[in-house]
């Protein structure tokens, strides 16, 4: 009977559904990074900001919000367990996924970046089995698996060089697997401390690197203001307060579950880069998002214990 009792339940509890629409509100707010990101950096032919300084400098206007914000909250220090985590999820969600996306994106648009960026839920969801001791089904996996390969397979399609990978493709690959740490560590944190309390420290332990890269890297040409409010976004929503939602939805839904959410990222981005940056939407597109967003219904449904 206990065994049976433990394997029943397929349906996801009230935490579990509020964890999956936090979820889905921070992808909301990620969803828009890159095409942040590429408005910010600009093109070769028209050169804004450069990578580094948006990585740093997003970081480092975070990290002084973060300041306020724990203050104001009255926020613990975190306990001596919790450093070591904290500097990885620093590594993987401050540093490593936006200087490799900000450098990135200069050389490849928002559509085609959002693809290849699109497997992120299957190293998230790896991350969070091994961090988090969860079991999820040979069904989850299989679901996890399929939508990955749709969007690998949709970037290479659009690529139009077959099975080559271009350096910004790498270095978005590169960025995958910082974000998966950072969003692993972050949500094993979220369980014991605070969601909002989490990435505010990292940030604020990232400040003695991310003050001084930000002032070296200060742009010195004359920028557009389009190119402000898009570090804006990403400095408080990107860097921020997303994940104040993402950050709580892995904690209540479990980093292996709620990590699935994310398949839809890509096609979000995608709406979004038609009219912020003039890029364009077919029906393969639409095609190969309905698909994924179908996997993601079916994977979520699959069992994890």
């Amino acid at each position: 009977m206990t065994t049976l009792h433990a394997t029943l339940p397929l349906a996801p509890t009230s935490a579990e559904r509020r964890g999956l629409w936090l979820g889905l509100l921070g992808v909301v707010i990620f969803a828009l990074t890159l095409p942040m990101t590429r408005m910010a950096v600009g093109t070769p032919a028209d050169p804004q900001m450069s990578g580094v300084f948006i990585a740093m400098a997003r970081a480092a206007a975070a990290g002084l919000l973060s300041i306020a914000f724990l203050l104001a909250t009255r926020a613990p220090l975190p306990q001596r367990a919790d450093w070591w985590p904290l500097a990885l999820t620093a590594l993987g969600a401050v540093f490593g996924f936006p200087l490799l996306t900000s450098i990135a994106m200069r050389h490849v648009e928002a559509v085609h970046a959002s693809v290849i960026i699109g497997v992120l839920p299957l190293t998230t969801a790896a991350a969070g089995a091994l961090l988090h001791r969860q079991r999820p089904s040979t069904g989850f996996w299989l679901c996890a698996a399929l939508g990955s390969a749709l969007v690998v397979g949709f970037a290479m399609l659009r690529s139009g060089s077959g099975l080559a990978i271009q350096s910004a493709d790498v270095l978005l690959l590169l960025a995958m697997l910082f974000g998966a740490v950072g969003y692993g560590f972050g949500g094993l944190l979220s369980r014991r401390m605070r969601a909002d309390h989490v990435i505010c420290w990292a940030l604020v332990i990232s400040l003695p690197l991310t003050v001084p890269g930000a002032a070296l890297t200060w742009p010195d040409v004359q920028l557009q203001p389009t190119t402000w409010l898009a570090f804006g976004y990403l400095a408080v929503f990107s860097q921020w307060l997303g994940f104040f939602a993402w950050y709580r939805g892995l904690a209540l839904g479990g980093t292996v579950r709620v990590s699935q959410v994310q398949l839809v990222q890509p096609f979000l981005s995608m709406l979004f880069a038609v009219p912020l940056l003039g890029e364009t939407l077919d029906a393969v597109t639409v095609g190969f998002g309905l698909a994924v967003i179908a996997v993601v219904f079916i994977g979520k449904r699959m069992p994890v214990r």
